[in-house]
């Protein structure tokens, strides 16, 4: 096997040794335990947990208790989001206490209602807080702890190189930059020359993250950070695929994309890993978001497939109807956003 990256060598997190460079990213409502799964059997050597909140008042409440459950598959890194750094600590030793292999600490996330709390990207504001936060959970526990930050809190103060010697200071074990400002939020496209001055100012690994959305532009942002990894977000949504090809392209080996047989196959499978996760209520609504997402990659749906879907109520309900519309797909390859084998 001739890799396109021979002296990269795969990603050590503490004293766990990944099977490859390719992370998925943490994605509040998004990377509950059916879908880090999945990505991870696509091919993700390592899933992170939707954030939790370091809310002393919430750890049992079964919300939290749902983003907390351990992945069946590889590691279980959990993500925690706060702004006290013993709140944050004992958090991560609860977590530590309930299976985690990896705690992962969130101050990247961009949302009003988090920065609103101090927590998430604000912190970047606040460097000796960061340094608190980052000091108190390390020693909490005895497992790696990993940070997920910004470049800045905007586009006049990308702190990330000084926020990434803090969090080696500390004892952080990885660093995950994602390529834009708080202020940025998902907007713009992302850069990648902060992700490399803090490649070149940290020992630690680490993980360049914003619009890696195909195999081409993971070896072009590989190529100009350095980085050690690559974080995929948004562009796994409906493509947990992403990662075989992703995989296939960087060990310069063939890639074969699924078929719609197999995609239909995957989706139900989807379906059925969430209704049991969720029960059956919550399940059917929380599924029609990956519907859509699945089906966004592969076909053009009527507004009447779509407004049927999104109105079903019951778990055999909505997989008949979304396997009906793979029916027509089937038989209209016009409708196919691209090229894919029916068999």
């Amino acid at each position: 096997m001739c890799c396109l990256f021979p002296d990269v060598v795969l990603m050590q997190i503490g004293p766990y040794q990944l099977p490859n460079n390719l992370l998925l990213a943490p994605m509040a409502g998004i990377t509950d335990k059916p879908f880090r799964e999945i990505c991870s059997q696509f091919g993700a050597g390592l899933t992170v947990s939707e954030m939790v909140t370091s809310n002393t008042s919430l750890q049992e409440h079964p919300r939290t208790l749902k983003k907390t459950g351990c992945n069946g598959q590889g590691l279980n890194s959990i993500q925690i989001l706060g702004a006290d750094p013993r709140e944050m600590a004992v958090a991560a030793k609860l977590n530590q206490d309930r299976g985690a292999h990896i705690i992962d600490i969130n101050m990247g996330c961009p949302a009003k209602k988090v920065c609103s709390l101090a927590a998430g990207s604000a912190l970047l504001k606040d460097e000796a807080l960061v340094a608190k936060i980052l000091d108190a959970v390390v020693k909490a526990v005895e497992i790696p702890v990993t940070l997920k930050i910004r470049t800045g809190w905007d586009l006049q103060n990308r702190n990330a190189p000084a926020i990434a010697r803090i969090a080696e200071n500390a004892g952080i074990q990885a660093l995950t930059v994602h390529g834009r400002s708080r202020a940025c939020k998902f907007e713009g496209q992302a850069e990648y020359e902060t992700i490399r001055l803090v490649k070149r100012t940290v020992n630690i690994p680490v993980i360049a993250n914003g619009d890696i959305n195909n195999a081409d532009k993971a070896i072009a942002v590989l190529n100009h950070t350095g980085a050690d990894a690559v974080m995929v977000g948004r562009a796994a949504l409906g493509n947990p695929w992403i990662f075989s090809e992703l995989n296939a392209k960087l060990n310069d080996l063939p890639y074969v994309p699924p078929t719609l047989h197999e995609i239909n196959t995957l989706m139900n499978r989807h379906l059925d890993n969430l209704y049991l996760f969720y029960g059956n209520f919550a399940g059917v609504r929380i599924a029609r978001k990956h519907i859509s997402w699945y089906f966004s990659r592969i076909a053009e749906l009527s507004a009447p497939e779509k407004q049927a879907i999104n109105q079903a109520q019951h778990p055999e309900q909505q997989r008949a109807l979304v396997n009906a519309s793979f029916n027509l797909i089937f038989q209209e390859p016009p409708r196919w956003k691209f090229p894919l084998a029916i068999h």
